[in-house]
C-alpha cells in the first residue's frame, strides 16, 4: 500500500503523514513557523469582537 503524502501547509513541501510527529506539518521549523503567525495575529477567525455578555460596573451610590 503506498503512504498518503500531504503538502506542508506552511511551506508547500511534500511530507509523509503516516508517523510524522509534526503533521500536518513536514518539521517542528514549519510547525513552530504557523504557530508564531497566529501569535503575531497573522490569522484570525471571524467573529464578534470583545465580550459579548454586558458587564455591570458597581458605583457604588
Amino acid at each position: 500500500m503506498k503512504e498518503k503524502k500531504i503538502k506542508c501547509p506552511n511551506c508547500g513541501r511534500e511530507t509523509e503523514w503516516k508517523g510524522n510527529p509534526f503533521r500536518p506539518f513536514c518539521s517542528e521549523k514549519c510547525k513552530l513557523a504557523d504557530l508564531n503567525k497566529w501569535f503575531n495575529e497573522e490569522y484570525a477567525i471571524e467573529g464578534a469582537v470583545g465580550n459579548e455578555e454586558s458587564e455591570e460596573v458597581d458605583t457604588g451610590s
